[in-house]
């Protein structure tokens, strides 16, 4: 029996009709409704709540980027359940450094290229209708290398700038409540679109013991949640 509702918003006939006829392969997923383009995708959103949202970055109407960001705000202030509301994957043809970071700054869940596997597409609506993150590694590498870049020409000028300054009251918790070297290598997997389960091979640890320093390090850096720790470590230099 299904158990993830899913809609798809894509312009692109034969990339949405395949997406469909792939999806259909998996007993627990059913894909409730299409959008070909952001306006439409958007009132479908409203209307629907599925459970997971697939969406295209450039639809015409209003980009994937926007209708996400419009999407995300009404849920901000909705009443629904945190862990009822629409989980969003973002799909990108596009691997420049201005669409990644337009991407990555909309606030959807999980980042995919489109030349992203099946196989690893149904894995990625899994961990994501779970309520984590998984971040394309070529999405994060180029977000990693925009951080690295602006470090450095911070360093030639002789000034401390970071992608986006945190706020006093942020940036004095995470003084007061620095994180530990293993939280710092359990952020940069977080980064990296790791699930848990991923980390704790990577690291040899327990999974309960990820899991405890995965809230240890939202705590820390008055997140809720894996996505919103990736942003702030990727814009405050906190990973490197």
């Amino acid at each position: 029996m299904a158990n993830i509702r899913v809609v798809l918003i894509e312009d692109h006939d034969l990339t949405r009709i395949g997406l469909e006829k792939a999806l259909q392969r998996y007993p627990e997923v059913e894909v409730v409704s299409e959008a070909t383009n952001g306006i439409e995708g958007l009132r479908m959103l409203h209307d629907l709540q599925p459970d997971v949202a697939i969406v295209d970055i450039g639809l015409p109407g209003i980009t994937g980027i926007e209708l996400t960001r419009r999407f995300k705000q009404s849920l901000a202030t909705s009443k629904v359940p945190s862990q009822s509301k629409t989980k969003f994957i973002m799909l990108t043809l596009q691997d420049n450094e201005d669409s990644v970071l337009a991407a990555f700054a909309a606030g959807a869940d999980s980042y995919c290229m489109k030349d992203i596997s099946l196989d690893k597409l149904y894995e990625v609506l899994k961990i994501t209708h779970q309520g984590n993150n998984w971040i394309d590694p070529l999405i994060a590498q180029i977000i990693l290398r925009h951080v690295q870049q602006t470090q450095q020409k911070a360093l030639r000028e002789n000034e401390r700038i970071l992608i986006q300054r945190l706020s006093g009251d942020r940036e004095k918790m995470i003084a007061d409540h620095p994180l530990t070297e293993r939280e710092i290598e359990v952020l940069q997997l977080i980064v990296k679109g790791y699930s848990n389960a991923k980390m704790a091979e990577q690291l040899y640890v327990t999974l309960g013991t990820v899991k405890t320093h995965v809230r240890n390090i939202l705590n820390k850096l008055s997140v809720d949640d894996r996505t919103q720790a990736a942003v702030l470590a990727l814009r405050s230099g906190l990973v490197a």
